[in-house]
């Protein structure tokens, strides 16, 4: 079985794109939408699209397989 990884949530919410550039999965938020067009990325299961979307403490991003719980 995996071992779910943790991010450490400094604030209210942290945005997709925010967070894939704070794991180094892209350089910056303008290569965010097409990450998400070529990676699969869910929040909680459902796939994500807009690189806005607001991530909160309590939820599951999994990207690429990988499950990442946000603290």
């Amino acid at each position: 079985m995996k071992r779910m990884n943790h991010f450490e949530l400094e604030g209210e919410f942290i945005t997709i794109a925010q967070l894939l550039k704070a794991l180094d999965y892209i350089g910056s938020g303008g290569e965010t939408k097409y990450f998400l067009y070529e990676h699969k990325v869910l929040l909680n299961d459902a796939e994500v699209y807009e690189k806005k979307k607001k991530i909160k403490k309590g939820d599951v991003v999994t990207i690429n397989g990988n499950k990442i719980l946000i603290k």
